[in-house]
């Protein structure tokens, strides 16, 4: 591989001239020069470009868990003291605000571990398993779950741009589908779906649809009643809160079983019989995630507080600098649309993703680099990897000058 020259260079970096004005001369909506410093995690010099596996904490949700954990700390539901009671209401005051976040109602809102198991517990309990449709560019999270559960599984193609092809979908699904179970933004290629369009061609054969939102709700504004779909899905460590703890939303709570058993689950247990208690407590078994759902709680409102329609227009900016920086490099494959949400997916020729992200790390930036637990979709690019560098509120055209020099460096080293 020749030598190549990159669009910018370190030199040609402009730094912020003002509030809401990014180096390279592009203006966006959101100010990160007080945003970063809210970050413990961001240390300088370090340039984290891997918001899609798991979002930084901001010093506001650190100090919600450590409270919840330390000073305010008790169990819930079952206390009849003070601090118990007031940790419960603290948790469902937490599923309150993740409802009116995605505009659900809190009897649609069960805490899980994360989005994987929210799939689980619809894949597992679903009373009319059948064909689903899912699409080539799914997480394996919602790949296996539907496997394992004795779903028949039908792939829905992408467009050239790397889309979920829903003209296919049309085309594809029939009465015998009872799902479709599609994401909301990939994590590998960043592209958007059009959700009611997925939700009224899942609706015209009777089946339901399933929105994987872990990519979505940390850039997008999520109103589940407007997008039609019947189950939502989202992590919370992706939406700059903590690991551990997820939300499944769904409309449809009273149609299902109950998965696992145990306590806070039950109306009535007695050896000859159990009855359950209402959704969504019957999902809920044991001793729920408290400090997570309390910390989700504050990640929710920082994130509202800034304005997701101010972050998705940031992160647009930064996604629209780094493809016009790496476009026209003949070493390098962009993958995805021009316009994918925070993500931007490449590979480059004669060198291993692992490879480049190896010399990165050691310039101070953070990509990730592998499958991505997308491991069909690789095959359909092509490729056996990419390299993804991916956005978040804190993120600037700092990070993406260094992620340019050290491609740079990378052409050198294997050039």
């Amino acid at each position: 591989m020749s030598q190549v020259d990159f669009p910018f260079a370190s030199s040609d970096v402009e730094r912020p001239i003002g509030p809401g004005t990014m180096s390279w001369g592009v203006a966006t909506s959101l100010d990160t020069n007080g945003i970063r410093g809210q970050f413990p995690g961001l240390t300088p010099g370090w340039h984290y470009l891997d918001t899609a596996a798991t979002a930084q904490k901001p010093q506001a949700v650190i100090d919600a868990d450590a409270r919840a954990m330390g000073a305010d700390y008790a169990t819930v539901h079952r206390g009849v003291y003070a601090r118990s009671a007031s940790m419960t209401l603290a948790y469902e005051t937490a599923r309150r605000r993740v409802a009116a976040f995605i505009g659900g109602r809190e009897d649609e809102i069960v805490f899980v571990r994360g989005a994987t198991e929210g799939i689980n517990l619809i894949a597992q309990t679903h009373p009319a398993k059948g064909r689903v449709l899912l699409s080539m560019l799914e997480h394996h999270s919602n790949i296996v779950p539907w496997q394992l559960a004795g779903w028949q599984v039908d792939v829905c193609p992408l467009t050239p741009d790397g889309r979920i092809d829903l003209d296919a979908a049309a085309a594809m699904l029939t009465r015998d589908h009872t799902m479709v179970a599609f994401a909301h933004v990939s994590n590998v290629l960043g592209s958007v779906l059009d959700v009611p369009r997925a939700a009224e061609l899942a609706h015209a054969v009777g089946a339901e649809l399933l929105i994987d939102g872990c990519q979505a709700v940390p850039r997008l504004a999520v109103d589940v009643a407007a997008l039609g779909c019947d189950h939502y899905v989202f992590s919370g460590h992706k939406l700059y809160g903590p690991t551990g703890i997820g939300v499944l939303w769904s409309r449809k709570l009273a149609d299902l079983p109950p998965w696992q058993g145990g306590g806070s689950m039950i109306d009535r247990v007695s050896f000859a019989g159990t009855t359950f208690a209402p959704a969504p407590m019957r999902f809920e078994a044991g001793t729920p995630a408290i400090v997570e759902a309390i910390a989700l709680h504050a990640a929710i409102d920082y994130v509202d507080a800034i304005g997701l329609d101010a972050i998705h227009a940031h992160e647009a900016a930064l996604v629209a600098a780094t493809r016009e920086a790496l476009h026209g490099v003949n070493s390098i494959t962009l993958h995805g649309p021009k316009d994918s949400a925070g993500i931007v997916s490449f590979s480059m020729a004669g060198v291993h993703p692992h490879d480049v992200a190896t010399i990165l790390d050691e310039g101070g930036v953070a990509i990730r680099a592998g499958h991505h637990c997308a491991q069909p979709l690789m095959e359909h690019l092509g490729v056996p990897a990419t390299a993804r560098a991916s956005f978040g509120l804190y993120s600037d055209m700092g990070d993406v000058a260094a992620l340019v020099d050290g491609l740079h460096r990378v052409t050198r080293i294997f050039g």
